[in-house]
């Protein structure tokens, strides 16, 4: 079920976001986009379906393993940023739809592979969301869900979530890793095989492609800095001269639909 308030804050968020998120050195990142790929084991039968595809990367990395990738995403900018994307790579075997994640426009068992990176955090039933995921997915296909997480020390997963709501008001809520996994249970999957890396960058970084409310950029800079000291957001903070740095914990998790 869709919030129509929630979803219009995601529109918002990312039509303004699609430039500065899809060239973002840390969405871009060869090596983790390598890491997702290979979580899947994709070979050239499969076809892929990437949920909240934003600027398409996913798609585009998966498409030289696969049969066919789709990606499907709410926001039109993001889908004309993964448009332009595909055919600046040559790619002949992806398709984008516009369309609503809580009810994606596919008969059950439709692909082979079904992934999202960075969007469960913006759902307000990221479990809703992944069990459209599993009902499109063909038994003995796989799923993989990438996405930063929350400590698991409810004060600082509270404060992080504070802090990621005022840098994006479309944030809804950072999981635990342990919730993040217990997702995979609720659906009726396996434990997931988890992978790990970090989006790493400063802070100046971060805001430069956020759009917080007025006021909010100031809140940001002193909660950050304070957590150098305290670790009240509970993930790597450390100040060197002028410059925040930042380190958040991401997480490859991924899983067969059982036949």
């Amino acid at each position: 079920m869709t919030d129509t308030s929630h979803q219009n804050l995601i529109l918002d968020q990312f039509t303004r976001q699609a430039t500065v998120f899809s060239t973002a050195p840390t969405i871009t990142d060869e090596d983790a986009l390598r890491m997702i790929v290979e979580a899947a084991r994709p070979t050239s039968d499969d076809r892929l379906l990437d949920i909240a595809c934003g600027p398409g990367l996913i798609v585009c990395a998966f498409a030289p393993h696969v049969r066919e990738a789709v990606g499907i995403d709410v926001t039109p900018a993001m889908l004309e940023r993964a448009r332009k994307l595909a055919a600046d790579k040559g790619l002949p075997n992806v398709a984008w739809r516009q369309g609503d994640v809580y009810a994606l426009p596919y008969q059950d068992a439709s692909f082979t592979i079904v992934t999202t990176r960075f969007s469960f955090h913006h759902f307000l039933d990221p479990a809703a969301v992944l069990r459209e995921m599993v009902r499109v997915c063909a038994p003995c296909g796989r799923i993989v869900v990438v996405d930063d997480y929350a400590s698991e020390d409810p004060a600082k997963a509270a404060a992080f979530n504070r802090l990621e709501k005022l840098r994006d008001p479309s944030h809804s809520r950072c999981l635990t890793l342990t919730e993040l996994k217990g997702l995979f249970g609720a659906a009726g999957l396996p434990e997931p095989d988890a992978r790990f890396y970090e989006l790493r960058g400063t802070v100046q970084g971060l805001l430069a492609r956020s759009f917080p409310n007025p006021g909010g950029d100031v809140k940001i800079i002193e909660m950050f800095t304070a957590s150098a000291a305290d670790d009240r957001l509970g993930v790597p903070v450390r100040l060197d001269n002028n410059e925040i740095f930042y380190a958040y914990p991401v997480a490859i998790l991924a899983a067969a639909r059982p036949s």
